[in-house]
């Protein structure tokens, strides 16, 4: 057996890894002509750390990434709604990191090549298409540098691991049309700053029609002076947006205004906003639910499959949670197109409830519940407005349909 794994990113170099472990082949093909780190902060929820784990990749998260202890919700008047412990702190055998997306790829490529062999990532190959018979799959491919034909790359199967623009998932489903687009844009950055609440703490605050800020740490210590990297996240119901790309850059001027008053005593924002290295601009988008993934011999994994709006620090997670559930189906069944549609049985529907999560209800959904009944006004006592009963209760829906309650992994054990 042989795999194509169609992109380099966090899904597809999981996928790897898990191959490996199961013992089978793969090769993964990336576009871009050098695989570096891009992009800002993500979240490794504990379901996800614990198949980092199991791939040995616990230690070298660590030594990268901040070990994340709480989540912290504040309105835009800096009063706290809600805090409650996360990853080891509440009881999870495997922690929550916050890290920098960057990082977390590099840590896959390193591993990747250190097991796989160098030869088996190749840069500067971006994929056309797919073609397939009843013996093998097919992908195909044109020089990101040059745009001429590369040779047809021959698998057993082939896995689009190719984000939320897929050309495998186009394919598939032609007549999808693109991305849906919230109504709510993102302006995200990274900031050098010091240790702010516990040191390594979740901030949400504000809400989407005034403003709203994601904030946490994603390196620790990184200079003589004990500063943290810090990344951020400015949310803002908006009609105008681009197309989603991890590059762009973004303005300050169109977004600074809503945070200007900002000034929390453990934090003044528009001054750790001005700070930032640099300040990226992108639509918060996603798509509906496909009805299904696989076709023969081909199917799709991570944002290529079920692309979500980042509202539930989830979407990182549950690729790695697809490279667990394809490797497995694949060592278990003996005929490759059994395996992707075994593959597929398991992690559709249980994506798709988390695509729609966090549509309606994800964890900041406590944010919007404090604005609307306290009419965006300050509040005395935050049990006035809601009980920290029905808080949690949302907090706790969240994890359950993600897959992260403490429950479900205990449950699931440690293998």
């Amino acid at each position: 057996m042989d795999v194509l794994i169609v992109g380099g990113g966090i899904g597809g170099l999981a996928l790897a890894l898990a191959l490996e472990k199961a013992g089978i082949p793969s090769r993964v093909f990336e576009s871009s002509p050098e695989i570096k780190a891009v992009g800002v902060g993500i979240n490794i929820l504990p379901h996800a750390a614990k198949e980092l784990a199991r791939l040995g990749l616990d230690g070298a998260l660590s030594r990268v990434a901040v070990a994340t202890r709480e989540a912290v919700f504040f309105n835009r008047f800096g009063q706290l709604i809600y805090r409650e412990p996360l990853g080891r702190a509440a009881g999870y055998e495997w922690p929550q990191f916050s890290v920098h997306r960057g990082d977390l790829q590099i840590v896959l490529l390193e591993a990747v090549r250190q097991r796989l062999g160098n030869d088996r990532v190749l840069a500067g190959w971006k994929c056309v298409g797919f073609e397939q018979d009843a013996q093998g799959a097919t992908a195909l491919f044109r020089s990101t540098s040059t745009g001429e034909a590369l040779a047809p790359q021959r698998g057993t199967v082939v896995v689009a691991c190719d984000g939320i623009h897929s050309v495998i998932r186009k394919q598939l489903h032609p007549g999808e049309g693109e991305p849906l687009y919230s109504g709510v844009n993102m302006w995200r950055g990274v900031t050098r700053w010091p240790p702010f609440l516990s040191g390594a703490s979740m901030v949400r605050a504000g809400w989407l029609k005034c403003g709203k800020m994601v904030i946490y740490p994603i390196r620790e210590r990184i200079d003589a002076e004990g500063r943290q990297l810090v990344n951020w996240v400015a949310e803002i119901e908006t009609p105008r947006h681009e197309k989603r790309d991890w590059t762009r850059r973004g303005d300050l001027a169109d977004f600074i205004g809503a945070f200007e008053d900002w000034r929390f005593d453990w934090l003044d924002v528009p001054s750790f906003i001005r700070a930032a290295d640099q300040v990226l601009e992108f639509p918060m988008v996603d798509q509906d639910p496909l009805p299904w993934w696989t076709q023969g011999l081909v199917t799709l994994l991570g944002d290529a499959a079920h692309p979500m709006v980042p509202r539930g620090s989830n979407g990182a997670g549950q690729a790695i949670l697809d490279a667990r559930a394809l490797a497995d189906a694949l060592s278990t069944h003996r005929d490759p197109a059994e395996a992707l549609q075994a593959y597929e049985a398991k992690r559709r529907e249980a994506t798709s409830n988390v695509v729609r999560m966090n549509r309606k209800n994800p964890p900041d959904a406590i944010l919007r519940e404090v604005f609307v009944r306290s009419g965006d006004k300050p509040f005395t006592r935050i049990e006035d407005v809601i009980g920290l009963e029905e808080l949690k209760a949302i907090s706790d829906g969240y994890k359950r349909v993600a897959g992260y309650d403490r429950e479900s992994l205990v449950d699931r054990g440690g293998g």
